[in-house]
């Protein structure tokens, strides 16, 4: 079994990126975009950058930190124009580097827009022949200089043929294999399109007579834009002063994450029709329905599984309560715990509410355990604040597989429950009993069909091909590097 890491390696799958986009003459563009950033956080929270183009050129400015670090009033000064691309990242493994940091820009030799033209690419996903890629653009002179997948797109983008910008990307996108949600632009259009799967969430909405595009639906809200439909699998969008044009490049073929129910999304967001919040509160219903215990209080793991917790309540009859105050504020941090702090970690993210739950049996849940360095010292803290019976339950089915298009999940050896028998975890995390949704549960919490859905980290059914996928040091996904730079 694996030792406590360090107190800010949350037990959790990780999100890579947020994407933000907008085409808006008559709007402070950048500021749009650090707003509509700022509600994307959750996603990233490594680096941040926006893109903004006035027509003739692009302005760039990105940095190391959350959203509120990166800009200030000085630079949103310097960032005028009338459409503007965001990005916020999260560096889950390896090199985190300004140097990876998106929107990533390019400035192709000849063609499109223009003897010569700019160009910038924002990136949520992984592809999985992104070392084939790679391979062939160097083989044709083409120098990487950063090392993740995000690059070879925006280079595989700028060296196929087209006299325009749109043409190529008609060009590249069928090329690429794996999850990718792009928001992109030039000086004087914005573009969007989205992998034949869906794998990854892209919406398109209103703002007047405007267009705003975004990873949720809650950063269009946040900007004051109207949702009007998701980016389609297998879409790429156009929209310039001549109005959106669609194109498609692919067939779809839907097979959207289901952990963006179960974790990544923020619940005030709609994604394939479906209001985060209340897919959770379903999915903790359907949990109380599988996974029953004889107890007095249900207290959620702060903040995914609040939703799941309040159904769990609602179905069992269970009191509902919130037994643990998290510490918001704890993110990636820059100074290095002793040893002490890091087996306090679990204090230092959640304060048991002990009057609460001294002398109750609890009903805890949690959205998911990967490695258990979260659920064990949960157990034991709650423990020591008097709680008479600790009964984990689990809003999702068993983690048993990595996963390849976007999250960060660690190795297999990595996984608890990829070699240990659910009784095997229980008695490693210490609770009196342990109990997982089914993966019919999922299906029914979500109110969607299994097939729309990827569940490859939960059945080890990828949606697409993965033979050309290497999982290499030197090349994944997203930002999310490992190793040095290919050559």
């Amino acid at each position: 079994m694996k030792h406590l890491p360090r107190y800010d390696e949350e037990d959790r799958p990780r999100e890579a990126c947020g994407v933000f986009g907008i085409y808006a003459p008559n709007e402070d563009v950048a500021r749009a975009t650090y707003f509509g950033l700022y509600a994307l956080q959750h996603r990233g929270q490594e680096s941040a950058g926006i893109v903004v183009g006035d027509g003739h050129i692009l302005r760039v400015q990105r940095g190391m930190g959350l959203v509120s670090q990166v800009f200030d009033e000085a630079a949103m000064r310097q960032l005028q124009g009338f459409l503007a691309v965001g990005h916020c990242r999260y560096a889950t493994t390896g090199e985190s580097s300004v140097r990876n940091a998106q929107p990533m820009t390019i400035t192709a030799e000849a063609g499109p827009e223009g003897s010569r033209s700019a160009f910038a690419l924002a990136h949520n996903g992984n592809l999985v022949n992104a070392r084939a890629l790679a391979a062939e653009l160097m083989a044709a002179g083409v120098d990487l200089i950063a090392s993740s997948d995000s690059e070879v797109i925006l280079r595989l983008i700028a060296h196929s043929e087209g006299d325009s910008w749109y043409e190529r990307l008609i060009q590249a996108l069928p090329r690429l294999s794996g999850a990718f949600s792009l928001v992109m632009a030039s000086p004087t259009a914005l573009y969007a399109a989205r992998d034949p799967w869906g794998v990854r969430p892209l919406c398109l909405g209103q703002l007047g007579r405007e267009w705003v595009v975004a990873s949720e639906s809650c950063a269009l809200d946040t900007v004051g834009a109207t949702l009007v439909r998701e980016v389609e699998p297998g879409e790429v969008i156009r929209i310039d002063r001549d109005g959106l044009t669609s194109a498609r490049f692919a067939a779809p073929t839907r097979r959207l994450c289901s952990f963006e129910f179960v974790y990544f999304a923020r619940p005030d967001s709609i994604i394939n029709g479906r209001r985060v919040y209340s897919a959770r509160v379903a999915l903790g219903k359907q949990l109380a329905i599988e996974q029953p215990a004889d107890a007095d209080l249900v207290i959620p793991v702060p903040d995914s599984a609040v939703a799941m917790a309040v159904g769990y309540a609602q179905q069992s009859g269970i009191p509902y309560c919130e037994g643990l105050v998290k510490n918001r504020y704890i993110g990636r941090t820059f100074i290095s715990p002793t040893q002490s702090q890091r087996d306090r970690g679990c204090q230092i993210k959640y304060n048991p509410l002990t009057d609460e739950i001294a002398g109750r049996r609890l009903v805890v849940i949690e959205d998911s355990i990967v490695r258990g360095t979260t659920s064990k010292p949960l157990v034991a803290m709650l423990r020591r604040a008097g709680a008479t019976e600790v009964h984990l339950r689990i809003g999702s089915p068993p983690y048993r597989h990595p996963c390849h298009l976007g999250m960060d999940t660690g190795r297999t050896d990595e996984l608890l429950a990829a070699h240990h028998t659910v009784e095997e975890i229980r008695h490693y995390i210490g609770a009196d009993s342990l109990g997982y949704l089914s993966l019919d549960g999922l299906e029914a919490g979500i109110d969607r069909p299994a097939h729309l859905f990827c569940r490859a980290c939960l059945d080890g059914r990828p949606p697409m091909p993965m033979d050309d996928y290497h999982d290499s040091p030197a090349l994944v996904g997203a930002g999310c590097m490992t190793g040095e730079p290919l050559r």
